[in-house]
C-alpha cells in the first residue's frame, strides 16, 4: 500500500499533539505520532521498535530499520532522526489552529510543521521515492520523545547496545544548511533562602530580594568573565551565554522577603565542560553562601546538555556542503547531537525550514522551500545508501 501523500502526511502529524512541558497539565504524550511514523515505516518494509521511557513513562520512542536484500547486519548506513514533540503554545496569539495544518499566502501552518515533526514527512517522502533494489547500505530512522525539555529520548538511544550507524542527519530546521558544532545548554534555579518578618523591623529577618540583587551582581560579572575568557571564531556568538531569564520572589509589601528565586540560562562553547562551567556558577554564589550561611541553593532545572562538536573536514559535512552548495556553520541553540554522536556516528544538523520560526505562534513552513529541500535530502540518502 503506497503512503499517503506528502501534506497528508504533513497534516496527520499535525494532527496528532505531543506538547512536551515541564508543567504537567501541559505535558503530553507522543504515542500517537510514534504509532503513525511506526506504521508509514513498515508499509515501507522497515522493522520497527517503539519503547517506552524509563525516565518519562507515557513518552516514546521510535527506531526503524531496513538493510539492503541479503544484508542481515544492521550497523553502518544512515539514521535520519528527529523529535517528536512540540513545545507548548499560547493559544491566543496563534492565527491558526495549531494542529490542523493551514494553507495560506503559499504556507503550511501548523504547531511542529518546522520543529519538527514535518521533517518525517520528508524522509519517507524520500525513501519511498529510492529503488528498494538499489537500496546498499541500512537506512535507520529514529523518532524521539522529550527533546523540548529533557532530551531524555535521545539520552536513552544513545545507551542502545545494538545501534552503530556510521552517520546521522538530524533534521532540526535549518533551511538545509548543515551544522557541523553547537553550543550546549543549562538551566538553573537560584534559589535566595531568608527569613520573613514584618517590614517594620528589617533586622528581624533576612530579605531574600536583597541577597538576591548581591548573587545578581556576581552573575553578571560571571557573565562578563565567560565574555571576555573563552572564544570560539567558528560561531557568530564567539562566547558562551548567560541570561538572567525568570526571577520571582515575596509576597506582600509589608512581609520580609522569604524565599527569591531566579532562573538563568547559560550556554557553553565545545570544550568547555558542563562540570567546569557548573563550578564557575557554584564560585560566584559562594561569597554569599559565607555571608550568610546556606541561604543560596543552585540547582539544576533539567540535565545539562553537552556542546556538539563536529568538525567542518568529515566526510558528512563534505557530502553535505556538496549537495547543498551551503558552507557548514556552528550555530547558537542546541539539539540531540551530542547524544546520538555518542552512538559513535559522523552527525551534522540538517533539515527543512527556518529556525527563526521555531517556537514562535503560527509556525509554518513556506511552501517554496518544499522542492529544493526534498531534493537534497533524497540526494543525501541516495549518495549514501542507494547505489
Amino acid at each position: 500500500m503506497p503512503l499517503p501523500d506528502f501534506k497528508t502526511m504533513y497534516s496527520e502529524l499535525i494532527a496528532r499533539p505531543s506538547v512536551s512541558a515541564l508543567d504537567p497539565s501541559l505535558n503530553q504524550s507522543n504515542r500517537a505520532v510514534i504509532e503513525l511514523l511506526a506504521h508509514w515505516c513498515e508499509q515501507l518494509g522497515f522493522s520497527t521498535e517503539i519503547t517506552e521511557l524509563h525516565s518519562a513513562p507515557g513518552k516514546f520512542n521510535l527506531l526503524a530499520r531496513k538493510c539492503p536484500p541479503g544484508m542481515a547486519e544492521q550497523s553502518g548506513g544512515l539514521m535520519l532522526a528527529g523529535h517528536t514533540d512540540t513545545v507548548p503554545f499560547d493559544n491566543s496569539r496563534w492565527n491558526f489552529d495549531p494542529f490542523q495544518l493551514s494553507e495560506k499566502d503559499n504556507r503550511f501552518y501548523g504547531l511542529g510543521s518546522i520543529d519538527m515533526k514535518g521533517f518525517f514527512a520528508f524522509v519517507l517522502k524520500a525513501l519511498e521515492e529510492l529503488q528498494e533494489a538499489q537500496q546498499s547500505a541500512p537506512v535507520m530512522i529514529l523518532a524521539t520523545a522529550d527533546e523540548e525539555i529533557t532530551m531524555a529520548g535521545a539520552q536513552e538511544i544513545a545507551r542502545h547496545s545494538n545501534l552503530k550507524p556510521a552517520r546521522c542527519i538530524i533534521g532540526e530546521p535549518t533551511d538545509m544548511v548543515p551544522v557541523y558544532t553547537h553550543k550546549g545548554h543549562m538551566s538553573s534555579a537560584i534559589r535566595i533562602t531568608g527569613r520573613s518578618g514584618h517590614s517594620s523591623d528589617p533586622d528581624r529577618g533576612l530579605n531574600a530580594i536583597e541577597v538576591m540583587q548581591q548573587v545578581i551582581a556576581n552573575l553578571l560579572q560571571l557573565k562578563e568573565d565567560l565574555k571576555n575568557k573563552y572564544s570560539l571564531s567558528d560561531f557568530v556568538i564567539p562566547y558562551p551565554t548567560l541570561n538572567l531569564g525568570h526571577i520571582h520572589g515575596g509576597d506582600n509589601a509589608n512581609r520580609i522577603c522569604g524565599c527569591c528565586e531566579l532562573h538563568i540560562d547559560l550556554r557553553p562553547l565545545p570544550g568547555l565542560s558542563i562540570t567546569e562551567l557548573q563550578a564557575l556558577l557554584m564560585q560566584a554564589v559562594a561569597p554569599i553562601n559565607e555571608r550568610y550561611p546556606d541561604s543560596v541553593s543552585v540547582i539544576d532545572l533539567h540535565d545539562p546538555i553537552p556542546a556538539f562538536h563536529g568538525t567542518r573536514d568529515c566526510a558528512l559535512v563534505k557530502l553535505a556542503e556538496k549537495i547543498s552548495g551551503q558552507q557548514a556553520v556552528a550555530v547558537n541553540y542546541c539539539t540531540e547531537a551530542p547524544f546520538l554522536q555518542q552512538l559513535g556516528c559522523e552527525t551534522i544538523v540538517m533539515g527543512p525550514g527556518s529556525i527563526a520560526q521555531a517556537h514562535q505562534p503560527d509556525e509554518y513552513l513556506a511552501m517554496e522551500k518544499i522542492e529544493p529541500s526534498q531534493q537534497i535530502l533524497t540526494e543525501l540518502i541516495r549518495q549514501q545508501c542507494f547505489s
